[in-house]
């Protein structure tokens, strides 16, 4: 036992010897080691520093089978964890060597470890039987030999090889042959003629010691019978038979057929076959022999894997007496055929796999095997499908799943990969090994819109937080990648110096747009602002998308009257021109205007003015006659709002007539607005001096509307005084002027007010009118200017007082643009039925 341990220390002392080539640590260990051994410093052999064994996790793979080591956690050496017997890991396979797998993470390593198991002598040699009886005839020869049955060892090396001793005897020696190194041949020898009367039984003992230090040994008793008469044994034709076997070969297979001859008559030259003994012991059962024709067929199934080579024992035994024997020997060699399908263990496996990872990145280690040797044990193996993975050889028989194309988790989120292999037989045998490899996501797509722009149509005033679009934009990442929030973002235009984010407002969440307050179209007609669309991603990416909204005209605003010319100063210019040359003034908000008794119908007495802020319908303006009703002298145009004689005036209609007319849009519901006109009914030349005087200077007109307004009988009065004096031919001369002059005078009159001019466009459908808030108007002209093309900045005047009027500012008009040639188009068009932009059909005139 002593001896023992010293073997065992000695092991120790060189497994510290390790050589490391292609990658490789190399170990040994004695068989039978205690539990907690070291077998060697394996962290410090891979080069890991102290402690960083158990940070990255050292440890070993199995692969199938007990590997009977571990790795210590704390100081990363390689330790006996349990009973290590070499005769059951690798039987008689020399040298025993076990394949490790050592992993370390961070970064991920595999290393490969083989580990030898060293035989020690623990195993004794071992005899088929304790005892064997034989039978010998006295008539022997002295060199008769007769075939003995060796002892076994299941060790290997020097430990497994045999040497026998015979106990000392006068009549038996024991020749021993070596067949090769492994097999030997025992032969009991007759050295004396045998005398059954002197000695009829004869126990030897038959010793059998291995190699080992110490040497073990193990015994069996040969007694011997002496026999009489029968002295010719059986003799086969051949001592040694050898046959070789698949070990696909089928029950009742036939082996061989031994044959042996007797030269004895009779009883004693019949004789029949047995199987004495096999090796390895216990593979008798796997045959059986025929005893009368020595035919000998499988009973059980080879494998070329456990055992290669049988050896049969065989006897030939007639019926003598006593009975005689011959034997022989049957080596059995078994040949490999394709029978095991390769093998596919996973070792270890990183997912999942971010959809960001580089090409190249290991994804699983994998170990294939196939039990089968020569080609039949060449593995070739692959990835199925090829796409987006690969294999790559580590080692022998290891390989890596790496990543060969770049992942895209939107696209595939997770993969079934096969991995097949296959060995290099007839036919072919395939294993697989199937992974489900799933794909983590990055944040690798901004989100998108449905549209790049979206038109958004929204009536002004509108309540503030109404919903006025639910925009929506998609991101294919998922969890926080794809989670997105809106915002508008303040580079938006259309709204003037305010920013877009002081009209509307959009929910982070749901996307949907919301109005912060009402519209007003007046203020804004289009808002054009951008939406961004942001994911919770890291780093955070957006998309943008454009918005126009466009506010629709409600009929918010009722026409408004144009003051009189009188009432400011900046009463002068053209507007006040064309109402003196119309005859009328205005005293205390009242219109005041001339007729001739006797002018004929149609003629036209004053011209009412008024302005809509709205557009299109809604500033479309018509003129009605309030009173009086029924058939009065005169009438108002529905879209011209020209006052003029509806029949010849007569004295009868009295000197004056108060008209009261009502100017309403076409909105819904309309909204409209009053006007109070005063017509005094005089003589053709009062009329004629009316607008004369009315035409010398601003400052005249406004006296001589006090004065008329004073009272309309002192005029006439003076006025008659005058034409008196003068002469009955400055008289006729005098009256063909006037006749000429109130027949060729304008026939329509602008009543004007303070403030900017104002672009009106009258014509036989209606007048229109627009605010200066307007963009542009555009108005057209029929006849011989029909290619010109005038472009004002209108302006909005003061409004009159009346609970419909709006606060507005007005601003200092001025002419845009004058362009000869077609119509322009605007390059914008709201969505209303009528743009900004007005001219009514034929024949438009335009008033400054």
């Amino acid at each position: 036992m002593g001896e023992r341990c010293c073997a065992v220390v000695r092991v120790l002392v060189l497994q510290a010897a390790w050589a490391l080539s292609g990658g490789q640590v190399r170990y040994s260990v004695p068989e039978e080691a205690k539990a907690g051994t070291v077998v060697g410093r394996l962290a410090q052999d891979l080069g890991l520093e102290a402690g960083e064994a158990e940070a990255r996790r050292l440890r070993l793979v199995a692969q199938g089978r007990r590997a009977s080591v571990e790795v210590s956690g704390a100081s990363g050496a390689l330790l006996v964890s349990s009973r290590l017997d070499r005769e059951e890991l690798c039987g008689k396979s020399a040298p025993c060597a076990l394949r490790l797998e050592v992993l370390v993470e961070r970064p991920l390593r595999v290393f490969h470890v083989q580990l030898e198991v060293t035989d020690i002598n623990d195993n004794a040699p071992v005899f088929p039987a304790a005892r064997k009886n034989l039978s010998i005839a006295e008539s022997s020869l002295p060199g008769s030999r007769f075939p003995l049955e060796g002892a076994s060892d299941a060790d290997i090396g020097a430990n497994a090889q045999l040497s026998y001793t015979l106990s000392p005897s006068e009549h038996f020696t024991l020749d021993v042959k070596s067949s090769d190194e492994n097999r030997k041949s025992l032969f009991l020898v007759l050295a004396k003629s045998l005398d059954r009367e002197t000695i009829p039984v004869h126990r030897l003992v038959l010793t059998a010691s291995d190699g080992g230090r110490p040497s073990l040994t193990g015994t069996m008793e040969l007694v011997i019978s002496v026999l009489d008469a029968n002295d010719n044994a059986p003799q086969f034709n051949e001592s040694v038979y050898k046959v070789r076997l698949l070990e696909s070969a089928e029950l009742r297979t036939l082996v061989v057929r031994v044959n042996a001859t007797d030269p004895d008559e009779g009883s004693n030259k019949e004789f029949s076959y047995s199987i004495l003994s096999s090796i390895p012991i216990g593979n008798k059962e796997l045959f059986t022999i025929d005893t009368k024709t020595g035919e000998i067929r499988l009973t059980g199934t080879l494998d070329f894997e456990n055992v290669r080579l049988h050896e049969l024992q065989i006897e030939a035994t007639d019926k003598g007496t006593p009975p005689l024997s011959g034997h022989c020997s049957v080596e059995l060699e078994v040949l490999d055929v394709n029978d095991n399908a390769p093998e596919v263990w996973v070792t270890s496996l990183s997912v999942p796999v971010p959809e960001d990872a580089s090409v190249g990145t290991v994804v699983a280690l994998l170990s294939v095997s196939d039990r089968d040797s020569g080609a039949n044990g060449r593995v070739r193996c692959w990835v199925w499908p090829a796409s987006p993975f690969g294999l790559e050889a580590t080692f022998a028989g290891s390989y890596s799943l790496v990543l060969r194309e770049a992942l895209d988790r939107e696209r595939v989120s997770e993969y079934e990969v096969e991995v097949r292999a296959e060995d290099g037989g007839a036919p072919a045998l395939r294993g697989r090994r199937g992974l489900r490899v799933a794909v983590s996501d990055v944040n690798d797509n901004a989100p998108a819109f449905a549209q790049a722009v979206y038109t958004v149509l929204a009536r002004e005033n509108n309540a503030a937080g109404a919903e006025l679009a639910r925009l929506w934009a998609r991101d294919p990442d998922e969890a926080g990648n794809g989670r997105v929030s809106y915002s508008v973002w303040e580079g938006g235009v259309g709204g003037g110096w305010r920013p877009a984010s002081s009209y509307v407002s959009v929910d982070a969440e749901s996307g949907r747009l919301w109005a912060l307050q009402p519209l007003d179209y007046e203020e804004l007609q289009v808002l054009q602002f951008e939406v961004r669309a942001v994911d919770a991603g890291e780093p955070p990416l957006c998309g943008n998308a454009t918005v126009q909204l466009f506010v629709l005209d409600e009929n918010d605003n009722a026409p408004a009257l144009l003051p009189p010319a009188g009432s400011a100063p900046e009463a002068g210019g053209v507007a006040g021109e064309a109402a003196a040359a119309a005859g009328s003034v205005s005293v205390s908000g009242t219109l005041w205007a001339w007729a001739a008794w006797g002018a004929p119908a149609g003629q036209v007495v004053a011209k009412i003015r008024a302005v809509d802020a709205d557009s299109g319908y809604n500033a479309w303006l018509r003129y009605e006659l309030w009173e009086p009703r029924g058939k009065g002298p005169f009438r108002v145009g529905l879209y011209s709002g020209e006052v003029s004689t509806a029949r010849a005036l007569e004295e009868a209609d009295g000197p004056r007539q108060r008209l009261l007319i009502v100017v309403r849009d076409h909105g819904e519901p309309a909204r409209s607005a009053t006007a109070t006109l005063s017509v005094s009914l005089v003589e053709a030349a009062e009329a004629a001096l009316a607008a004369a005087a009315g035409s010398s200077s601003s400052s005249s007109r406004s006296a001589a509307g006090a004065e008329m307004g004073a009272g309309a009988a002192s005029a006439a009065t003076n006025v008659w005084l005058v034409v008196a004096i003068c002469a009955v031919s400055s008289l006729f001369l005098l009256a063909v002027v006037l006749y000429g002059a109130s027949r060729w005078a304008p026939r329509a009159a602008v009543l004007s007010g303070p403030g900017p001019t104002t672009l009106v466009c009258a014509s036989e459908v209606g007048s229109w009118s627009y605010s200066q808030r307007h963009s542009r108007s555009l108005c057209v002209a029929d006849g011989a200017g029909k290619s010109d093309l005038m472009v004002f900045s209108p302006n909005f005047p003061p409004p009159p007082p009346g609970p419909a009027a709006k606060d507005t500012q007005p601003e200092p008009s001025a002419l845009l643009d004058t362009v000869s040639g077609p119509p322009l188009l605007s390059p914008f068009r709201p969505p209303p039925l009528f743009s900004s932009a007005y001219c009514l059909p034929p024949l438009c005139s335009c008033y400054l």
